[in-house]
């Protein structure tokens, strides 16, 4: 499973309603830092496929969306279970710390 496409439309049902733990990267692409974690990224949702639901928030297309959840700085790393963020994490992160944010949660 890649990572899924996130948005407005979606955000409750991907994110708050998800039965998985939900790890989020608010990220653009003009973005030195998210383009270097992206494969990192990827990677995470292939690795842990049916245990975590990785997504991506595009924050030019999802303005309003990063405004409500307080998204300053990018990349921006959220996790959400049971619909309430538990872990933030901003900016790039080698792979042992993004995993840390989620791994006791699976």
């Amino acid at each position: 499973m890649s990572e899924v496409t996130i948005g407005m439309d979606n955000f409750n049902e991907e994110a708050l309603q998800s039965p998985l733990p939900v790890l989020i990267d608010f990220w653009a692409a003009w973005c030195g830092p998210c383009r270097m974690i992206a494969p990192l990224i990827a990677d995470i949702a292939r690795e842990y496929e049916g245990r975590l639901k990785v997504g991506k928030v595009n924050v030019d297309e999802e303005d309003e969306l990063a405004r409500q959840h307080g998204i300053v700085s990018i990349p921006c790393l959220v996790v959400y279970k049971d619909g309430k963020i538990v872990r933030k994490h901003m900016g790039a992160a080698p792979k042992q710390t993004v995993e840390e944010l989620f791994k006791d949660l699976l």
